[in-house]
This record gives C-alpha cells, sequence and structure tokens, in this order.
C-alpha cells in the first residue's frame, strides 16, 4: 500500500512549518533535543454536525515517518534561509545533525476505518523531543484531510442506502495529491470505485467510468454517438443521456442497448446529470423496464452530496447509483478537519513522566494531560456503549467513575463485566513499521462496515444526531483539575 515514494520519488522531510524546524533547532542549542516526550493527536468537533469521525491516513502517515530523511538537497536548501538580519537562521552544526537523523518513534494509533470521537487520540507519539517535534506538521495534513473525506464518505454511503456510490472527483480537487488521497479515503468510506485512475494503480482500488457530453457532441447525433461508444467498448456502456433532450436519450440508449444485446453484450446503464433528477429517473426507469432494461442502472451525478441523496431518496427517485465529485473531494460543506497535535507528557531528569496540560479561556481547547489510552464498552448485543480516556500509567479497576467530557456533572460508572476493547494499538516501534498492518484499503473498509454495524442508529443520523458519551476516567478528571488549578495560581502569583 505503500504510494509516497513512487509518487514523489525524493525526500519529503521538508514537509513541515518553519517553526517546526525553528523548534528543533531551539532544542538542539539548548541541548535537550533527546528528552523522551508523549504527542497525541486528536480533534475537537466532529465535522458536519455528525455522530461520528472515520480515521484514515494512518498508512500514509507510516510510511512518511518510516522514510523519512533530511537529504543533501534539504539541508542545502535550509542553509540558504536567513533571519531578519540577514545571517543564516540555522547553523551549520544543526543541519549536520539533521543529515544523520533517523526517526526512531513509536507510535501507537487507532486502525484506519475506526470510529472516532472529539478528544480521542487517533494516534500518540512517543519518542525523543526534536523527532516527535518535526513529525506535527506531516502527521496533521496527512491525517486531518483523509479522516475528513472518510467520514463524508461514509455520510453519502448512508444516505445511499445501499446503493453504489462512485467517486468522480479528482477535477474538482485541491491538487494532484488532493485527489488521490480523496480517492482512497472515499474507499474507506464506502465508495465501491473511482474515476482516478492513478489512484485505482497506487492503491488497488476499483475504477470506473464512461463518456463525457463531449463524446456526443463529436458526432452528428446522440444515437451515432452512442452507436459508436457500443462498437468500441461493448463491455462497458453507461450513456449519458442528457446532452440534448434527457427523455429522448433514454431512447436512443435503450436503441443501442437492443443492438448490444444482439450480440451477446448487455447495457450497464445510464447516467443522469442535469435537471430533475427524481422525475427523470422516474421517467427513465419506466422506459428501461418497459423495453425489457430492468436491471439498467440509472446514474445520477451533478454536484451531489448525503442530503442532495437523502431527498432524493425520500421523494421517491428512481436512481441506484451515484456519482459524488465535488462536494466529497473538496468537503464542499466543511473543507477542514480541526485535527492537533499536543505535548501531553515529558520526562523529566529524574526518569519520571511528568503530565503537561494547555489551558485555555475556552473549555474545549484545554487538553487532557497523560499517556492516554481510549477504552470502548459493548452492551450484552455488541453495540457501542460509550468511551473512556484513561491514562496506561494508572489503568482502570473495578467498577471505574466516568466524568462525560461534555458535560461533567454526569458521572457513570462502569461493571468489570462489561466487554470492552482498547483501540489505540502500537503500529510503529523505533520508527519502524509493526507488520500488523491491514494488507488492503479492502480490509480497511471491510473494518469500517462491521463497526458502523455496531454503532446504534440514534448516534447515525445525519442530522441531529445523538451525542455519542466519552468520558474522562475519574483519576484524569481529577489530575486535569489540578493542573488546571495550578496554572491559575501560577498565573496569579505572576500577575502580582
Amino acid at each position: 500500500m505503500k504510494h509516497l515514494q513512487p509518487l514523489y520519488g525524493h525526500s519529503l522531510a521538508l514537509l513541515t512549518d518553519l517553526y517546526q524546524l525553528t523548534m528543533a533547532y531551539g532544542y538542539w542549542k539548548t541541548g535537550n533535543p533527546h528528552q523522551e516526550v508523549i504527542f497525541s493527536l486528536f480533534f475537537r468537533k466532529p465535522p458536519y454536525q455528525g455522530g461520528y469521525t472515520i480515521t484514515a491516513g494512518l498508512a500514509s502517515a507510516l510510511e512518511l515517518v518510516e522514510q523519512l530523511r533530511f537529504t543533501a538537497e534539504d539541508v542545502a536548501y535550509l542553509a540558504t534561509i536567513n533571519g531578519n538580519d540577514g545571517k543564516p537562521l540555522f547553523e551549520k552544526g544543526f543541519l549536520d545533525y539533521l543529515y544523520e537523523l533517523r526517526f526512531t518513534c513509536d507510535i501507537d494509533a487507532m486502525p484506519e476505518g475506526t470510529i472516532v470521537f472529539p478528544h480521542e487520540p487517533l494516534l500518540r507519539v512517543q519518542g525523543e523531543l526534536l523527532q516527535c517535534q518535526l513529525l506535527e506538521t506531516a502527521l496533521l495534513t496527512l491525517l486531518n484531510y483523509q479522516t475528513l473525506v472518510a467520514t463524508k464518505a461514509t455520510r453519502v454511503c448512508q444516505a445511499a442506502q445501499g446503493d453504489m456510490v462512485l467517486e468522480f472527483g479528482l477535477r474538482r480537487a485541491q491538487g494532484i495529491d488532493g485527489g488521490l488521497s480523496a480517492s482512497r479515503a472515499a474507499y474507506i468510506g464506502g465508495c465501491t470505485g473511482t474515476s482516478n485512475v492513478l489512484a485505482g494503480k497506487l492503491f488497488d482500488m476499483p475504477v470506473k467510468g464512461t463518456h463525457a457530453h463531449s463524446w456526443v457532441m463529436v458526432f452528428p447525433n446522440e444515437l451515432t454517438a452512442f452507436q459508436t461508444y457500443a462498437n468500441v467498448l461493448p463491455n462497458n456502456c453507461i450513456f449519458l443521456v442528457d446532452t440534448y433532450d434527457t427523455l429522448q436519450g433514454v431512447q436512443h440508449a435503450i436503441e443501442v442497448g437492443q443492438s448490444l444485446r444482439q450480440q451477446g453484450h448487455e447495457m450497464v446503464g445510464i447516467r443522469l446529470d442535469s435537471g430533475d433528477l427524481c422525475e427523470l429517473s422516474r421517467q427513465a426507469r419506466q422506459q428501461l423496464d418497459q423495453a425489457g432494461f430492468t436491471d439498467a442502472l440509472i446514474v445520477a451525478s451533478n454536484d451531489l452530496d448525503e442530503y442532495a441523496i437523502q431527498s432524493l431518496k425520500q421523494q421517491g427517485a428512481a436512481i441506484n447509483a451515484w456519482g459524488i465529485g465535488t462536494k466529497l473531494v473538496t468537503s464542499y460543506d466543511e473543507p477542514a478537519l480541526g485535527g492537533v497535535y499536543k505535548l501531553t507528557a515529558i520526562k523529566n531528569q529524574e526518569n519520571c513522566w511528568e503530565y503537561r496540560i494547555k489551558v485555555s479561556e475556552q473549555s474545549i481547547k484545554t487538553t487532557n494531560p497523560g499517556i492516554l489510552q481510549v477504552r470502548r464498552f459493548y452492551n450484552d448485543q455488541g453495540f457501542f456503549l460509550g468511551d473512556m480516556l484513561y491514562d496506561i500509567l494508572q489503568p482502570p479497576s473495578g467498577n471505574p467513575v466516568l466524568v462525560n467530557i461534555n458535560d461533567t456533572q454526569k458521572l457513570l460508572k462502569i461493571s468489570p463485566e462489561v466487554l470492552y476493547e482498547d483501540l489505540l494499538i502500537p503500529v510503529m516501534r523505533q520508527g519502524k513499521t509493526l507488520a500488523n498492518q491491514p494488507k488492503s484499503l479492502l480490509d480497511i473498509r471491510q473494518y469500517l462496515q462491521q463497526q458502523l454495524q455496531r454503532y446504534p442508529d440514534n448516534f447515525k443520523r445525519l442530522e441531529n444526531p445523538d451525542i455519542y458519551p466519552v468520558s474522562l476516567e475519574g483519576s484524569v478528571f481529577l489530575h486535569k483539575e489540578h493542573l488546571i488549578n495550578q496554572t491559575k495560581q501560577s498565573k496569579t502569583r505572576y500577575q502580582m
């Protein structure tokens, strides 16, 4: 499943923000680049005001970390960056250090395709301070976007209620990598295939497609265009019928479809790309059925998303396949996931962990300290019951008290007999990816589908879903409150 090296063919070590390098330089300059730390990557709000988020991008992130090297060309470029005094920003000793650097971090992460919620670590990075700091930007850019698109794709497929969903967004994606990452994430999220041929090659995904309006316009008339296409590609005939007159186009498709049958082939279906998709699909279905093409697909496209699909379904549209482009790959209604990467623990000179917290006047931006793990509880039927963040150095025992993250007045006790699993698993040790990763996108996709079947419907609603309960284990909550109070007292002393 590796794709970064074959796609880019050169170092990605400079795929970072300058301030990561200036901080790394500061750690090196002050003599503590090797101090052991822990960072957690998480987000604070679910996208689309939805009831779930789907993790994606981990394989890309692990590939990048494993291959990360500062080449001679990289450090030569860094040597050209000057400060505001016109002198080099970085001294040669630091650049030599980067050239020799090999990343040896440990990463624990949720498997791709996991249903995840706000404040839960998608991954936890442990290692030397300088190394962990340099990973921040790359990890965020790889996980944030793919997680966003995988979530959107899952919502679209949920609205389609089992119909085929195809990702057709490459031409509207934000650049080459945006298109490739979107295709990969959309397949994880449930799309059946993609129009993106390079993504098909890199990720072993099904590729799908037929012809555009321009094909029809090249020929003297629509019927000739359909006939010619059928002669060239008799095993790939989905005819785009709305270039001139949609229902007349359906009749032309039927005529060519009958000719295909006589030759031993079958028309796959038609595609609608404009007009009243609901009414046109019903009329088209009637025409196709009357002509004996009861199995022919009616594919709809034209700036669709989960809300449009849901509405068309409710209106009784006869569409049974959906081509989704712009609003999926650009995540049109919410173009960014607010993932963050925060320091949660650091080892002191006595080799003991000290926990760190970022405090904000906005409570949602106050971080959760510790070496955090996410535990998911299940009821007797195997359905999701709730999640708990706990510290791996203080694992819960007996009947742990859970404090709801969104409402600290809500307390819950969990019986020891309740089924559970811990979601963060080892995926990298000493900078090397472990062999326990899924072998294919199909495995990840199937894993997600299994989870969705266990996730209650009231949390899956596209609009106004119930909020899934995520809690802090009692000792984590108390430690967090203690650190917040410490910070406030320190601020008060400083002001005095």
